[in-house]
Parts: structure tokens; sequence; C-alpha cells
């Protein structure tokens, strides 16, 4: 249904009164993909990746600097906006702010009947009718229709922008993080609600989101993006189950696992140290490789080209993990020993109290009863407290810099009752 070929967007700057352009900053860097009628490509990816901007790119509300974006075959890259105007009954996006997004002057009919208005659209039985069907469709009541958006909480606004999208009956919806300003409840009914809108309707997806869990629940593919590039594309079992690309075997790591069993147990976490390079000047070659830890000299000085090197799974690198090396003999880089470590977290057991004098039992109430800590209680741990701090997304993992190093390189797991010291009882 969509292809996209080598797609660029740079967006320039300027300096001076005569606005000369001094650089461009590169969102969007050659993304090659291509989305399958009936199925739902998820997007994930730090802030400052380009996620957004390659959504934009794809439904045309930005003008690409190059590539090539077809739609069912027929080349829409540099459509004006007239001839594109056709097009948006079939396109169509939610976007990411439900409270932004909705004109506050605009009652919630006018704003679902806009796309039958601007497409010149009449439908049987009249716009209102037509719009209050969309509204329960999408879980709202028909009487909303002459209510304001400020009435309304942030999963109904969702709502309201998701029935907005599908007035005309679209056969492709980008949904740009259509989850990440609401609840973890409210999440669910969307997410929810998404899927079977997909199977009443038929519509195809490609959802942006920087939350793994929820991509993993609602995609059958999934594309990996770091720094405007895709660096791994698989089916959704192979790349949760064996990721290739050192940076998605990151972002992986953080996620924490919802399994009451594993109370207790060790979980190796990936931490990745350095700052994500800048999209005006990225790095030659990988731009993964300043901070990787299997990087090499040709990762600096030749880009890894998004090759198959499974049935259905790609991954731009020459040093892939689960999967044959595709630049065999190149010795390590100094700097990538450095990259990551490898760091094992445990949640400490409780002390046993019964062995406590009452003294000291005396003792520990008194500051527990303020909301201190008691004297005697479970050592504390600051890697498990981040660790439980983790909320599965890539910007959680960013906010880390959470890495992995290879055993091999001598990194020694911590321990965290070593860490809480001698008090720790």
């Amino acid at each position: 249904m969509l292809r996209v070929t080598d797609l660029v967007k740079h967006f320039p700057i300027t300096k001076g009164l005569l606005k000369r352009k001094v650089g461009a900053v590169q969102a969007v860097d050659g993304l090659s993909f291509d989305v399958y009628p009936g199925e739902t490509l998820g997007v994930v990816g730090e802030s400052g990746c380009g996620k957004s901007t390659m959504g934009r790119l794809i439904t045309r509300l930005l003008e690409p600097t190059g590539g090539k974006v077809e739609f069912e075959g027929r080349d829409i890259t540099h459509l004006s906006t007239g001839q594109m105007r056709p097009m948006r009954r079939d396109v169509q996006m939610i976007f990411q702010d439900p409270y932004g997004s909705l004109n506050p002057r605009h009652t919630i009919g006018g704003i679902v009947g806009t796309p039958f208005r601007l497409q010149g659209v009449e439908p049987e039985g009249g716009v209102k009718k037509e719009v209050q069907g969309l509204l329960e469709l999408v879980g709202l009541s028909p009487e909303h229709y002459n209510r304001y958006p400020h009435e309304f909480s942030g999963g109904q606004r969702q709502r309201i922008g998701i029935a907005r999208a599908l007035a005309l009956r679209p056969k492709l919806v980008v949904a740009d993080e259509p989850v990440s300003a609401l609840d973890v409840s409210i999440q669910a009914q969307v997410v929810n609600l998404l899927d079977d809108l997909q199977s009443e309707l038929g519509l195809t997806y490609v959802i942006i989101a920087h939350d793994l869990s929820v991509i993993r629940h609602v995609s059958d593919r999934i594309a990996v993006m770091y720094l405007g590039k895709i660096v791994e594309l698989a089916d959704r079992k192979s790349l949760y189950e064996s990721p290739m690309h050192p940076y998605t075997k990151a972002l992986l790591s953080a996620v924490p696992v919802p399994d009451p069993r594993r109370k207790g147990t060790r979980s190796d976490r990936i931490r990745l140290e350095g700052d994500v390079p800048s999209p005006i000047s990225p790095p030659a070659g990988c731009r993964f490789h300043t901070r990787c830890w299997k990087a090499t000299e040709i990762c600096g000085v030749q880009e890894p080209p998004l090759l198959q090197l499974r049935t259905g799974h790609q991954v731009a690198c020459h040093h892939p993990e689960n999967a044959p090396d595709q630049v065999p003999g190149e010795e390590r880089l100094p700097q990538a020993r450095e990259a990551a470590e490898l760091v094992s977290v445990a949640k400490p057991e409780p002390a046993d109290q019964s062995a406590a004098k009452p003294a000291e039992d005396a003792a520990a109430e008194k500051p527990s009863a303020k909301g201190g800590p008691a004297k005697g209680g479970p050592a504390k741990d600051s890697s498990a407290k981040d660790g439980s701090a983790e909320d599965g997304s890539v910007e959680g993992a960013a906010a880390e810099n959470t890495a992995v190093e290879d055993t091999a390189a001598g990194d020694t797991a911590v321990d965290p009752e070593a860490e809480a010291g001698p008090d720790a009882k």
C-alpha cells in the first residue's frame, strides 16, 4: 500500500538578515520501508530521532527534501495541495497532543464534521447523523455533538481525534504517539479501540511511539530509528526475542518484565555512556558507533546498509547481535570498551526482623512514623529504584543512557547489597 524510498528531510539553519543557510538539521536521512494492506507497522526511537517528522512526510504534511513516497503505486512525493486533496480521504493522521489538535472554539460536531465539508461529501442521512455514529463508534455518546473540547478528559479528546481521522473511512492511518499523553488505564482503552477499529474497518496503521510495551501489543512489524535512520526492521516476535542491532538490544534491556515470579532475581541491563550526537552534524559511518560497545574502525568510516540477514529481519550493522559478523577480524576501538557496561540489578531480600532487639525495633518505628526510612529495614538499592521507575519507554532508556558491555570485556556486575554499605541489615 505504501512504499517509502530513500526519504530525506533536512531543515535549513539560516543566519543574518539575508537568511544565509549555514547548516541543516538532518531530521530524516534516507528511510526506506514498505507498509502492506491490513498490517500495523510500529516505529520506535528516542526523542529527536525523526519519528514524528517521518509520519508528517508520508502524509505529506511536510515537503520532503529528497526520496520518494508512493501510495498504492502513485508517486505523491511532490503533489501540490490541490492534487493531494483527493488523497486525503485515504490517508489520515492522529496527532500526538489531544489538547492541541482540537480547536477550542469549535464544537465536537463541527470538528468531526470538518472532513465532510472540506471534501464535499454528503453522507447518507446527513452529516450530523454520521458524526454521531462516529462518536458512538469510538466509545463516546452522540449527545456530545454540541459540546466543546474543554468539557472532555484527555482520553475522550483522543477519541475525538480518532473519530475525525476515521470520518472519511481512510485506508491508511498514521498515529503519532496516540497514547503518550494519557494515563496508563486510558492508554489501554485507546489501544484496544484502535485494534477493534482495525478489525472492523480493515485499516492499515503506522503507529509511532516510544513505549515499547505498547508497540509490542499493537504491531505486526517494528522499525527502530536512531538519529534519522532505520537501524532495524523486523516482525514483532523476531525483534523482541532476537534483536540484532546493539541499539535495539540496549532499548529492550531497559523494559521491566511484569512477572512477580522474577522478584528478587537478577537481570542484566545495558548502560550506554555519552550523549546522542547532534542531528546537525551526525558522526560519519554508523551513527551509533560513538555509543556502541562493538564499534570497530570500519564503523566510523563506512555506513552499514540495511540488509536482510534473516527472513523478514533487516539490520544496519557491521557487527550484529545474534547473526554472523559482517566484517570479521576487526579489532574493537579503545573507546568502544568504555562505551557501555553490564549492570546486574537485583532486589535485596528484606532483613529478618524477628532477630532484632526490642530496643532497635522501637528506634526503627520512630523515623518510619515521620515518613523516613526505618532503621534495620531492607537495604536501599539505587539501581533497583531506577529500574522500578522505568516505564518501558525509549525515552526512559535515553534518559538513563542504558546499554550493555560484553562480559568478555571484563566488566563486573554491581552487587546491590555491597553498594548498600555496612548499615544494611
